[in-house]
């Protein structure tokens, strides 16, 4: 009896240390979770930026990932492109390649980097790390642009954050500006682009309507929200209505006489 009881104890043992083993081992793999924003900068030679700030927006699914690569002086002066490629989890690896390049925002002659990426993910304490090498081809042709190190930490959220983006895939947009909250004589100027829209017109409660038109020729759009007059109440603020096809948003757009506010259109078949 006793001898029985003695080897269902030692099976027992022998199943929980079975368990404890394969939940630490998974326990590991489960929290290298890349699904977020990665920022860091980049040596580039022949970089147009004073500085190369770089920003990755990952989605993990399985052992694919997938998202959106940010090379960027400021939001106002940057190259957005698609990004995909794969994570190993066994050997804490990500492989990343940049692919269609949706938006840019570079000056005159500079020439844009697609890159590829091999990475590794380690945890400094409480800081998430990823750390490795890159190198480039210059659009549309075999032409190396650099290679060289790079070092991305997890941020909590995206630079980007403050421009709204939104990605539409309709012809023509309608843009109806209204005054938010109280009408108290707030003024705006808007601009698509760098070229005046509308020029020095009261928000009310009946809208100020303009259209821009974006398609394969014309795939992005900013649109400038320019304070004229900051009203009895400041600051200028206006409520953004935007019918794009059968979709509509509302946005909520706050501006001063030195900071304007901006949302940017960009089309995706």
């Amino acid at each position: 009896m006793f001898g029985h009881s003695k080897s269902c104890y030692l099976l027992c043992v022998k199943i929980v240390s079975i368990v404890l083993f394969f939940l630490s081992a998974a326990g590991p793999l489960r929290a290298q979770n890349l699904t977020g924003f990665w920022k860091g900068t980049l040596n580039m030679s022949s970089g147009c930026f004073g500085v190369n700030n770089i920003e990755f927006q990952l989605q993990v699914s399985g052992d694919s990932v997938y998202g959106y690569s940010y090379h960027y002086e400021n939001v106002n002066h940057y190259v957005k492109k698609k990004l995909s490629g794969r994570y190993d989890r066994s050997q804490k690896k990500l492989y990343l390649r940049e692919g269609t390049v949706i938006t840019y925002h570079i000056p005159p002659g500079c020439n844009i980097c697609v890159k590829n990426f091999e990475l590794s993910y380690r945890k400094e304490g409480k800081i998430e790390v990823l750390t490795g090498g890159w190198n480039g081809k210059i659009l549309d042709t075999q032409k190396d642009c650099s290679t060289g190190p790079i070092t991305l930490t997890r941020a909590r959220e995206s630079d980007f954050k403050e421009v709204p983006e939104i990605v539409v895939d309709t012809g023509t947009i309608r843009l109806d500006f209204y005054d938010n909250a109280q009408v108290d004589g707030d003024s705006i100027t808007v601009l698509v682009n760098k070229n005046i829209v509308v020029s020095h017109q009261r928000l009310s409660t009946k809208p100020i309507t303009t259209y821009i038109t974006i398609d394969l020729h014309n795939t992005f759009q900013e649109v400038e929200m320019v304070a004229e007059n900051l009203g009895s109440i400041p600051p200028n603020t206006a409520m953004l209505v935007i019918t794009a096809g059968e979709k509509k948003y509302q946005l909520f757009l706050t501006s001063t006489e030195s900071k304007s506010a901006m949302v940017r259109f960009v089309y995706e078949k």
